[in-house]
């Protein structure tokens, strides 16, 4: 699998139906709406340069080339239906809104036909394209490179049911490693078997796996939470055999009709739209946010540079997603070398901070360069406060789910950061951290927004701690 060049294709189709698109929307403008004889002016071709850039940065920003072998239609119908609705209302209030026409139903059919052009033009060939792609998965010749975790008859069972299927689920088995030493059911089916447990994450980056099935037996049902605890910060996707307990109780979605029984634990809640709109609103948001404090960034610059030595950024090493480490900035707020070579917290009197930095720290402007971790992907708006990894490393000490916040992208506020502000200690760290897991698990658009607009209210009233 080539992710880079089928994420390529879908870009140029788009790029070109766009293109299309513009050019069926500018003649049905012209002739219909508008009453007039179509001549290519240079609007039109002004528009064939820059519009359909514009569709594919929108689509690109939005996520829509990432994880492309695992798209599927009804996802291919719902996200060209929001992102088309999303990029027509820009292109209309940016290109068209100062047209004039003899009613105001003109402005409403050239919203809507710009939409149907792009949406249509677009959503066939993607379609096509995604049809495709399944059919190579069905037929067995993509596949994703799977390891199931246990080997003895529950493991034999799902690796012979799913082998079995007419239509292939795209689990291309490379082996198994064993829970309890003495796994072996497996060793009859045509799979190699790795060995211990304790070599799972190894063997994960070894082999590039990017699905793990665990199978383990009822008497292991002990090891369940370890094992994904252990697995929950890797880029991979982590299933299990449900029981009819999780059957009845609704912890089984199924995608495939046609698939085997599992459940995907580590399953982000946000929907693919969602998450496209909030990569958007993050990239747009973080752009102005630059703009408009500019002002206050070249102040703070200033007075931080006249009133203590040292630079006027701080940057710091964070672990983001799935453990990868990236350079957070921050205005400077203490004095330089404020932990003389060992990692320490800061504290609500801390003598190392510096008499702007107490007023930067409670309105949060410390924080202003992060737009540009988030402009960048290292960051969102909205998601877990990114640690050192020394910090996690003692946070793991008592609280081993800590690993799960590492699903999402962290963030510039979050809600543990709302009920705590910076924290003092690991205790607080671990406190702070139920309400994380908790936005982790739960998050949505709607609860981005309060958490933004909490964040908003402790600036205004410099109440960050």
């Amino acid at each position: 699998m080539n992710d880079k060049k089928q994420a390529l294709i879908y870009a140029l189709t788009d790029y070109v139906v766009a293109a299309l698109s513009w050019g069926g929307f500018f003649y049905y403008r012209k002739t219909t709406i508008e009453s007039v004889d179509f001549v290519a002016d240079k609007n039109l071709f002004i528009g064939l340069a820059i519009v359909p850039v514009f569709w594919v940065v929108l689509f690109y920003i939005s996520g829509n080339y990432s994880n492309v072998f695992k798209r599927h239609r009804l996802r291919d119908f719902g996200e060209t239906f929001m992102l088309s609705l999303l990029g027509s209302v820009v292109l209309f209030f940016s290109l068209l809104i100062n047209d004039e026409y003899a009613s105001y139903q003109g402005y409403y059919l050239a919203f809507f036909s710009l939409f149907g052009f792009h949406f249509l033009l677009t959503l066939i060939p993607r379609l096509i394209i995604t049809s495709r792609i399944v059919k190579k998965i069905h037929n067995g010749i993509i596949g994703f490179p799977t390891l199931i975790i246990g080997g003895d008859e529950n493991a034999l069972s799902i690796y012979t049911e799913i082998t079995n299927l007419k239509n292939s689920p795209g689990y291309d088995f490379k082996g198994f490693v064993s829970t309890n030493g003495v796994d072996r059911s497996l060793l009859e089916a045509p799979i190699e078997y790795y060995g211990k447990y304790d070599e799972v994450r190894s063997i994960i980056e070894k082999e590039h796996i990017t699905e793990v099935i665990i199978a383990v037996e009822s008497s292991e049902h002990q090891n369940l939470k370890q094992i994904v605890d252990d697995l929950s910060d890797l880029n991979i996707a982590i299933k299990l055999i449900p029981d009819m307990y999780d059957i009845m109780s609704g912890s089984v979605k199924m995608t495939s009709i046609f698939g085997a029984l599992l459940i995907e634990v580590n399953r982000d809640r946000m929907p693919v739209w969602q998450q496209s709109i909030k990569r958007i609103f993050d990239v747009v948001s973080s752009l102005v946010a630059l703009i408009i404090l500019m002002p206050v960034f070249i102040v703070l610059s200033i007075i931080i540079k006249a009133t203590s030595k040292g630079p006027i950024f701080y940057k710091q090493e964070r672990i983001g997603i799935f453990g990868k480490p990236f350079m957070i900035f921050k205005f400077r707020s203490m004095v330089v070398d404020a932990e003389q070579g060992k990692p320490k917290l800061s504290s609500t009197n801390d003598a190392r901070i510096t008499g702007v930095g107490k007023f930067i720290r409670k309105t949060r402007l410390d924080e202003i360069p992060q737009f540009y971790n988030v402009i960048k992907g290292d960051m969102s708006l909205v998601g877990p406060r990114p640690e050192r990894q020394y910090f996690i490393d003692k946070i793991m000490e008592v609280a081993p789910h800590y690993k799960h916040l590492q699903k999402v992208k962290p963030g510039i506020t979050s809600w543990g950061q709302v009920k705590y502000g910076y924290a003092e200690n690991v205790d607080e760290m671990v406190a702070r951290l139920k309400y994380d897991l908790l936005y982790v698990e739960n998050r949505s658009l709607g609860l981005d927004v309060k958490i933004l607009i909490y964040t908003v209210l402790i600036v205004l009233k410099g109440a960050g701690k």
